[in-house]
Order: structure tokens, then sequence, then C-alpha cells
């Protein structure tokens, strides 16, 4: 029997009671994960090795075992750069691969295509500058949560929404983020994407979707009493895919 399953993605969206990471479809976000395994290992070998000498130390060095204290086991050179070095030595470790990490993300090359996000009370806004309508205007639309009573079969309540967020794969997106009312944040946790929208202020950032797919977030940042009613859907599609949608949308 086929092990399908082996080869199935199924966190592009979150899951009920789900501990970890969503399933990676930026190069970004897969940075992300291994850093956050490579600094988990880190914190495995410590805590092992605190609480092995911590309970050594309770053990073997009581009061019963050892009423007296030797007067040259009080201090020791050796043991004390051991424990000043060996620190110093883990934080360099950890320091390099997440300043690579964090300077990669920030870099933005040369986007194919550039989208404007502004976050509203409550719902988000998109705008595709690089393309206009017949009418000589950009191709912008509204995006909110679809109501309980209007769900369709296959679709997740409190996360679809009437118009996703349509990018083609393989190309790199330049997000501008920004906010008309109050502080949100625009976060896709699979895309590997976290940006405060602040109004009156344009922050950037720059993705690659890796493989077609829907992929779901929401509003990170507490923005009044319907926060937790304005999620994000971005769908990546394959080029000609998205061509197509240009095309009707442009219409």
């Amino acid at each position: 029997m086929s092990l399908f399953f082996l080869n199935t993605i199924f966190n592009d969206m979150p899951e009920p009671w789900q501990f970890g990471f969503q399933d990676s479809a930026t190069p970004g976000f897969t940075g992300i994960v291994t850093l956050h395994n490579t600094i988990g290992f880190y914190l495995i070998i410590i805590s092992f090795s605190v609480f092995w000498l911590l309970f050594s130390i309770i053990y073997y060095y009581n009061s019963n075992k050892h009423p007296i204290a030797h007067k040259y086991l009080t201090h020791g050179t050796v043991l004390e750069l051991i424990w000043t070095v060996t620190p110093a030595v883990i934080l360099i470790a950890i320091a390099f691969p997440s300043f690579r990490l964090l300077y990669l993300m920030d870099e933005v090359i040369s986007p194919t295509l550039t989208i404007k996000v502004v976050g509203h009370q409550w719902y988000w806004s998109y705008e595709y500058s690089d393309f206009i309508t017949d009418s000589g205007e950009s191709i912008d639309f509204d995006s909110y949560m679809i109501p309980d009573s209007d769900l369709e079969l296959g679709q997740f309540r409190l996360l679809d929404v009437d118009n996703k967020l349509i990018v083609p794969v393989d190309c790199h997106i330049r997000l501008i983020v920004t906010g008309a009312d109050v502080i949100h944040s625009y976060a896709v946790p699979s895309l590997g994407l976290k940006l405060d929208a602040v109004p009156g202020r344009l922050n950037q950032v720059s993705f690659l979707a890796e493989r077609p797919g829907t992929y779901y977030g929401q509003c990170s940042e507490i923005c009044g009493v319907w926060h937790g009613f304005m999620p994000i859907v971005v769908e990546a599609v394959s080029s000609p895919d998205f061509l197509v949608w240009i095309d009707s949308a442009s219409q």
C-alpha cells in the first residue's frame, strides 16, 4: 500500500491544538525553522547540563556527606573560565546565523510584482499598482472574512475571505504594508510574513512562494473589537494562471 500521506501537505492553515510550525512555502520561513531547530539543540544541551550539575551538587555535596567544605574547593579558576567562555561561544554560534537570516529577509531583490496592503478596521485592502484596469486605474479590492452563514463546503470558519490575494509562484513579491486607522499586523505563517501595518508609515517585505497553494493568516496586532475577524488568505498560482487572473481582474 502506498504511503501517500507522507507526501501530503496538511498545515497551510492552523490546525486545532497545533504545536509547532506550519509547513514552509518560502526560503525565508525555511531559514526561520532551521534557526529555531538549531537554537533548540543548544537549549536542550544547556538544559541537561544545568540540571545534571544541580542534581550532582545537591546529591553529593549536602551537609550530611560534606559537613565541612574544604577551603581549596570554594573557588576554581579553570571552572570559572569554562562557565564564562562556553556561554560566550554558544551566543556567538547563535548570533551569526541569526544575523545572516535577518539581513537576508530584509533584502528586497528586484521584485517582479509590488502589492500595497492596507489594514482597516476590520478588513484588508490590496492594490496591484503594476497593473491597470480598462479604465486606467490600478487593480484594487477589499478582502473581508466570509460570515459563518455564507460558508460553503470546504471553506474554513474565521479563515476564508471573499477576495484572496493572488500571487505567482517562483517570483519575488514585494509587499508595501500600512494601516488606515490603527496599528494592524500582516501575518501569514507559512510564508514567513509578519509585518506591522502602521498608519502614516510604509513598511515593506519581500517573499518568494516556492509552491502553489493557499496560505492562511490573521491580523497579529490587537486592533479593536473585531481584531480576530480579519483573516488573510494568499493563494500562490502558476504564472500563466496569474496572468489569466490579472486579465479578468482588469476588465
